[in-house]
Formats: structure tokens, C-alpha cells, sequence
């Protein structure tokens, strides 16, 4: 069973900034570039309202070390 719960992408992003991500620049209306110390810059591209679903957290964690307790 996956552990990643549906989420909003808003609540995902909150997340990614609480453990030390920050928003390097914004391109458009939903890329956001992301960086953090020890890290690979990481493009965050969903509107705030969008549905990320388990797989993509799967994925997104495995590039920004985020873990379910985080959100």
C-alpha cells in the first residue's frame, strides 16, 4: 500500500517550505523553482488547487526528501 495520501498542491508546497525549501523564482503562473542547501534545484509546476496524487508525491519525495509526517 502506497503511505502518500491525495493532496492539495498548495498543502504540498507549504510542506517543501517548512523543511527548507525556498522559492528561487516563479516562471508563469504555476513553475515555481525551488532550491535548498545540499539539494538539486526542483521545478515545482502545479497550480495551488491542483490534485497531486500518490504516485506523484512518491516522486516528488524521492527529489526533495519530503516524507509523508511532513504534511
Amino acid at each position: 500500500m502506497n503511505q502518500w495520501p491525495s493532496t492539495r498542491a498548495r498543502l504540498v508546497l507549504a510542506a517543501l517550505l517548512r523543511i527548507g525549501w525556498r522559492i528561487k523564482r516563479e516562471s508563469g503562473g504555476s513553475h515555481k523553482i525551488l532550491s535548498r542547501d545540499g539539494w538539486s534545484d526542483y521545478t515545482f509546476a502545479f497550480h495551488d488547487a491542483d490534485e497531486v496524487g500518490s504516485r506523484m508525491l512518491a516522486r516528488i519525495a524521492k527529489k526533495t526528501g519530503l516524507s509523508p509526517d511532513d504534511l
